[in-house]
């Protein structure tokens, strides 16, 4: 086989139900491929990146299974003290900003044992031998992402309750197969939120009318940013937003704090009278949204989210 070349879920908004499926929960980090030949450890990102010394961590944890010729699937994530998982803590601990200490490589497939193409045997074949090798640890750097079977909906509720991603739903009969397949389907906990917009940025290349939009909410009388809103809004949309906004301009930031660099010093400032839905999958330890998305203009006054 040759080096490691992914399998990737495509982006539904529905589980998939029937009991050929099973589900694992969406984690939030980087693919990545860890090849095993005999004391030679790499690590591959879903690009093909060879990736081996960014996590030292890891390389030396797989060096202690008993096993010497392997291809394992999994992602480097970054465990939250509640047992969730962040992508902003993880790039954090990668540019040298934060702790290494609760980085765990989730295996969730096995594409080679010993010389031995698993990559054909079905998934739930795959994953019992994956469950062999490394068993059910709850500590250490590598450990088995469990799943479960049929169920999704219901499965699927209990993750956005609980704050998490999503999940990741997979047929368990088929073999493994690289690329984008619909025999792999994520499905994201999206959130939804109203926000105050206090401001617009102008637009680049060929976009017209805005950029984004500066949302914020309000903390008691404070104004407080939330981010910015990029995508959403079709060309007649974002055309129309800038009219509306422009009709409201002002010189002074309405929020407390202004946001920081080049961000507060170039946007354009409006009256915060319009408030808008936005969708999004989470909050920034920064206090900003993630992934966000413009939903339309709505005529309530916003709450807290």
């Amino acid at each position: 086989m040759k080096d490691y070349v992914p399998q990737l879920a495509s982006l539904v908004k529905t589980p998939p139900s029937g009991d050929e499926w099973l589900h694992e929960i969406k984690l939030d980090g980087y693919r990545i491929g860890c090849l095993i030949a005999g004391d030679r450890i790499r690590l591959i990102s879903r690009n093909g990146q060879d990736w081996t010394s960014v996590f030292p961590e890891i390389v030396e944890a797989a060096r202690t299974l008993a096993v010497k010729d392997a291809i394992v699937d999994g992602e480097i994530v970054m465990l939250q003290p509640d047992g969730r998982t962040s992508f902003e803590a993880l790039q954090q601990a990668i540019s040298g900003r934060g702790l290494r200490a609760r980085l765990v490589y989730f295996a969730f497939d096995l594409l080679r044992l010993e010389g031995e193409r698993i990559d054909r045997l079905p998934l739930e074949a795959r994953k019992a031998r994956l469950l062999k090798l490394l068993g059910r640890r709850k500590t250490g750097r590598i450990r088995y992402t469990e799943h479960i079977d049929g169920r999704g909906s219901a499965f699927f509720d209990e993750a956005c309750r609980l704050g998490l991603e999503g999940i990741v739903s997979k047929r368990r009969d088929l073999p493994y197969q690289p690329g984008r397949r619909d025999s792999w389907r994520k499905t994201k906990c999206i959130r939804r939120g109203l926000f105050v917009v206090g401001g617009f940025t102008d637009p680049e290349g060929s976009r017209v009318g805005l950029g984004a939009l500066l949302v914020g909410r309000y903390d008691g009388s404070r104004l407080v940013f939330a981010g910015r809103v990029g995508t959403g809004f079709s060309h007649t949309v974002a055309i129309d937003l800038r009219q509306r906004l422009e009709s409201t301009a002002q010189r002074d930031c309405p929020f407390d704090p202004r946001p920081a660099g080049p961000l507060g010093r170039n946007a354009h400032w409006v009256t915060p009278t319009l408030v808008c839905e936005v969708t999004f999958t989470e909050w920034t330890n920064a206090g900003v949204l993630r992934h966000p998305s413009f939903q339309g203009l709505r005529e309530m006054t916003p709450t807290a989210t």
